[in-house]
């Protein structure tokens, strides 16, 4: 029984210590989003989303990191007919979660998402591409990368490059 409380100890330290457990602030309180900025679909990062038809990219232009921790930005999704979607999304590292704020429509502009709540990162429709950006430079482990201009550098950083400015 010793050994086993002893084992079991060693490995939530382990877990812990490489940012397994990541432990949610019960204090933390989401700051109201700032409205999406203007659309652009022009010098996006691409994004690698395999078995998609579909070219993602992130405007680094919308990446903003809030005082609240959430990493902002917005991305782009087209498909192979030229069709183009946009949305406009949140990260929080800390518990592995997506919300979308708002998605565009054409005809009318950034339409907010009503009644949007955080999504775990694994699971729905974003859970790919949203995914990508957490693990290619939004986040680090379960934290947020430094600033905006360090996401942006390593969302477009070789793999091997990333997290090192």
């Amino acid at each position: 029984m010793r050994r086993s409380l002893a084992a079991l100890g060693l490995m939530v330290a382990a877990f812990g210590a490489a940012g397994q457990l990541a432990v949610p602030d019960p204090d933390w309180k989401e700051l109201e989003a700032p409205p999406p900025p203007a659309l652009r679909t022009a010098d996006l990062i691409p994004l690698e989303v395999r078995g998609s038809t579909l070219r993602f990219g992130v405007d680094p232009q919308s990446v903003a990191l809030g005082a609240d921790g959430i990493v902002r930005y917005v991305v782009v999704a087209t498909s192979t007919s030229g069709t183009v979607n946009a949305m406009y999304e949140g990260l929080r590292c800390g518990t592995g979660e997506v919300k979308v704020y708002a998605r565009h429509n054409p005809d009318s502009g950034w339409v907010p998402v009503r009644g949007a709540d955080w999504q775990p990162l694994r699971e729905g429709p974003h859970a790919r591409y949203s995914l990508l950006i957490a693990r290619t430079g939004a986040c680090v482990g379960d934290a947020p990368n430094r600033n905006a201009q360090q996401i942006v550098r390593d969302l477009r950083a070789p793999v091997d490059r990333r997290f090192y400015n």
